[in-house]
């Protein structure tokens, strides 16, 4: 762990961890757990529609193994009709109902799992934290994503130090179109099924008001046959939820953040 993390933790404690399943909070709940203990540190967790209950599974199976005090809440974010609209500021919306659960539960100083590549991005989720006094450890140890595996590694968390980044389920849907939970149902059945079926490094399934698009990795998506997309496209519409019924199904290079249309227009 390096040395200016360990004083921040301490110099913060006692502390909750808001952990979403993901490398970063999974890695600083760990480190903060086994520097402070049960009486210095304990975590919370929202399950929700937007969360893979993979992500949920996880922090509840480290929670029992390394005895964390966790609390899985519901944050509420899909009661609130801001969220629910899709703007541009979903995430704004996202982490204050989130953070603001948490401040419900616990008195203690809330901490995040951001770090310093986040600060490069828009992300409207780092201005609800800083309205809900929110620390990030990582962003003030001056620690990147890199740092953070390597964290991870030397703490021995195993698979955890290899996630790969996937942000919230509600990312895949295009701005302004509404966020339902049939949808994103869908997005990540398809996402396991094209997982477990072409070994990706990165799929991604968008919703848009063009319709659904798969994105793959470069390499992924050039190894598909006209024959193999045209397989994969009719499994895929298989899926297809009633609010999502006629929608077309294509294939395109991955491409970071492609859902978010600044204007705010479909």
């Amino acid at each position: 762990m390096k040395k200016t993390l360990e004083d921040i933790l301490v110099r913060l404690s006692p502390l909750t961890v808001a952990v979403s399943g993901g490398v970063d909070s999974m890695t600083l709940a760990a480190a903060a757990h086994r520097l402070s203990g049960r009486d210095g540190v304990n975590m919370v967790h929202a399950a929700s529609p937007a969360v893979p209950p993979e992500a949920t599974q996880r922090v509840r199976d480290w929670a029992v193994r390394e005895n964390w005090d966790l609390q899985v809440v519901d944050a509420g974010e899909f009661a609130d009709a801001n969220y629910r609209s899709n703007p541009v500021n979903r995430c704004f919306f996202c982490k204050g109902n989130l953070y603001g659960t948490i401040a419900r539960y616990s008195s203690r100083q809330i901490v995040s799992g951001a770090n310093v590549d986040d600060l490069g991005e828009y992300r409207p989720g780092l201005d609800a934290a800083r309205d809900h006094g929110v620390r990030h450890p990582y962003v003030e140890a001056g620690m990147d994503k890199d740092d953070v595996r390597q964290l991870a590694r030397g703490l021995g968390l195993g698979d955890v130090a290899e996630l790969a980044s996937s942000p919230c389920l509600s990312s895949r849907v295009e701005t302004s179109i509404r966020i339902e939970p049939e949808t994103l149902g869908f997005i990540h059945s398809v996402e396991t099924f094209l997982a477990e079926k072409l070994r990706p490094r990165t799929v991604r399934c968008r919703v848009r008001s063009s319709g659904v698009v798969v994105e793959l990795d470069a390499a992924s998506l050039q190894s598909l046959t006209v024959a193999d997309r045209t397989v994969l496209e009719t499994s895929i519409m298989s899926f297809l939820p009633l609010n999502l019924a006629g929608k077309s199904v294509a294939f395109a290079p991955y491409r970071n953040g492609s859902a978010f249309l600044r204007t705010g227009t479909s």
